[in-house]
């Protein structure tokens, strides 16, 4: 089992930006898939972004043109740029990764 931490969340002012990370405890990302999941209070857990092993990506229309997932296969670590945020994208965000969760990063965006 891979062990996932998540770091680079936040409080940040309506239109700015963010990058969060989730390192990983071994090589993985050229194998798996990531997905990026996020859980506002009292909502589901929903799929943000994913990244297949082959560097496909996919977004949810929420935040498409405004996030960008990638990955550092050598750094063992994925990655969700944020830009525009919005006071909606206020949630904890989680990394997927072959069946493993991280801990999840606060992100809050509020003026």
């Amino acid at each position: 089992q891979v062990q996932l931490v998540e770091s680079g969340g936040g409080l940040v002012q309506p239109g700015g930006s963010l990058r969060l990370s989730c390192a990983a405890s071994r090589s993985i990302f050229s194998v798996y898939a990531m997905t990026w999941y996020r859980q506002a209070p009292g909502k589901q857990r929903d799929v943000v972004a994913t990244i297949t092993s082959g560097g496909s990506t996919n977004y949810a229309d929420s935040v498409k043109g405004r996030f960008t997932i990638s990955r550092d296969n050598a750094k063992n670590t994925g990655y969700l740029q944020m830009n525009s945020l919005k006071p909606e994208d206020t949630a904890v965000y989680y990394c997927r990764v072959a069946g493993s969760w991280g801990q999840g990063t606060q992100v809050t965006v509020s003026s």
